[in-house]
């Protein structure tokens, strides 16, 4: 069994929650919503009407807390890529909503459009080492009206894996709803199987829940569909320069939204969901590549554990503008330290520039991560077989061992065999093009795209999507002209 690194005593989570009971009482959160206001009142909270303040007595949040559901579904349109945290984590999710991408013909970082989301779902869609798509990058082409749309079609005509998604506001909610149910065939059918799992922060740090989010935060759990709010604390700026209090600040906001959630309807599933960052002081730069981001990251996952809840977030990002030695270490070093915490889900994919800029071959190279870090997961599956006594008695004393039965059998099993990581003899990699990891990513990358997707919707569903939505976007996943084989 996997043993998580601990950076908490049992004592210390315990005072982390105490503390955060201290937050809510004596400073509250300020509300700008209306609605949430009225649950917190009705449900015992105390709201100051003027001042829009609202404070937590410790036995609303112990009640409340109480409720929260172990395990968290994401549905793709394909069941057989549904994922249940915390049963299969690590759960691997791509980074998300960058406005800006790495041109792969040109290499220069522009606005990204529907077709780069149509291409980079039908990427995630065949790299094994991710789970769910979030959709990676923003759409500059989107009609009028079709802002979420024009990045939600081409990702779900594209990815059979689950699709997590935002709404702007409760119309363009109602729009998503729409075009789910027009996939699936009825609302009903959409309802009892919702393929879109939906994301937002209500909780502005510090202490502060917005109106826009929160008001879809509190739709979706109202509707029983799949939702969870991220906190995002920037210790520094937004949270306390030390970790402890960053770590004690979140918890508090996640208790806050967590409760909120619970009181719109008992038992809705969630994630302690984080983005915890300290910023770099010499400038006020966003650290999200920070060591500090996967440290605080283990701190959140033992206070998910102590609250019985799914957790993880962001992590695995780097504040690298191109695919060099800083991308792979922070995504690396940050990503194995949630993991080895106890994180269940990482947004870590495809992104450079602190969230900025989509880059192809960065998410080819994260899948490897990805993959590496599931083969971490899964452990030295210790038992009597595997110690391999007979095997060593067979071999004896000066004997070999690569050519025995024992080694083809568990040479697939034991060891990951990387497909962009190279290594091969000096001599033999310069002989096959000295080619780096960049740009074996890339190639990856176009072999990927260079073939027909099987796996859009058919022409009777796209019919029924173009007569609900006659300015959608057309989404397909199509080879951009000039790039280089």
């Amino acid at each position: 069994m996997f043993t998580y690194s601990e950076l908490l005593t049992s004592q210390e989570v315990q005072r982390v929650h105490e503390a955060s009971l201290e937050i809510l009482e004596q400073v509250g959160m300020l509300v700008r919503n209306e609605k949430a206001r009225r649950i917190f009142a009705k449900h015992g909270c105390k709201v100051n009407d003027e001042t829009h303040l609202v404070t937590f007595p410790p036995k609303v949040i112990e009640e409340f807390r109480q409720m929260l559901p172990p395990k968290f579904i994401f549905r793709g349109r394909d069941e057989k890529f549904d994922k249940v945290l915390p049963d299969d984590s690590p759960v691997i999710v791509t980074a998300s909503s960058a406005p800006n991408i790495i041109d792969p013909v040109t290499g220069k970082e522009r606005r990204s459009t529907s077709e780069d989301i149509a291409r980079i779902a039908y990427l995630i869609n065949e790299l094994p080492g991710y789970d769910v798509f979030s959709i990676s990058t923003l759409a500059e082409d989107a009609p009028e009206g079709y802002f979420t749309l024009a990045r939600l079609y081409p990702a779900l005509k594209n990815c059979l894996k689950p699709v997590r998604s935002t709404s702007t506001d409760v119309a363009d909610a109602e729009k998503v709803l729409q075009l789910g149910a027009v996939i699936a065939g009825s609302e009903k059918a959409y309802q009892e199987r919702p393929f879109i799992t939906h994301h937002f922060c209500p909780v502005v740090s510090p202490l502060t829940f917005d109106v826009a989010s929160t008001e879809l935060t509190i739709y979706f759990a109202e509707k029983g569909l799949p939702v969870y709010p991220s906190i995002v604390p920037n210790g520094g700026l937004t949270s306390p320069m030390t970790m402890a209090g960053t770590l004690v600040q979140g918890n508090a906001e996640f208790l806050a939204a967590a409760c909120l959630m619970q009181m719109v309807k008992p038992q809705t599933p969630l994630i302690y969901s984080t983005l915890p960052t300290i910023a770099d002081m010499r400038t006020g730069a966003y650290a999200s590549g920070g060591v500090e981001c996967g440290m605080l990251h283990m701190a959140f996952a033992q206070m998910s554990r102590f609250y019985n809840v799914p957790c993880g977030g962001y992590i695995g990002l780097t504040n690298s503008k191109i695919n060099d030695a800083q991308s792979g270490y922070e995504t690396g070093v940050s990503a194995t330290a949630a993991m080895l915490g106890g994180a269940n889900m990482m947004n870590m994919g495809g992104l450079l520039d602190a969230l900025k800029a989509f880059d192809f071959a960065k998410a080819v190279i994260d899948d490897e991560i990805a993959i590496m870090l599931k083969r971490i997961q899964r452990g030295m599956e210790f038992s009597e077989e595997n110690l391999a006594l007979d095997v060593i008695a067979d071999v004896k004393p000066g004997g070999g061992f690569m050519t025995h039965k024992h080694t083809v059998k568990w040479m697939r099993k034991a060891a990951l065999m990387p497909r962009i990581a190279d290594r091969d003899p000096r001599e033999v990699w310069e002989k096959r093009g000295a080619t780096d990891a960049y740009q074996k990513a890339m190639q990856r990358a176009r072999e990927i795209l260079s073939k027909p997707n099987p796996v859009v919707f058919s022409s009777e569903v796209e019919e029924r999507i173009r007569q609900a939505f006659p300015e959608m976007v057309k989404g397909d996943a199509v080879l951009p002209e000039g790039w280089p084989g």
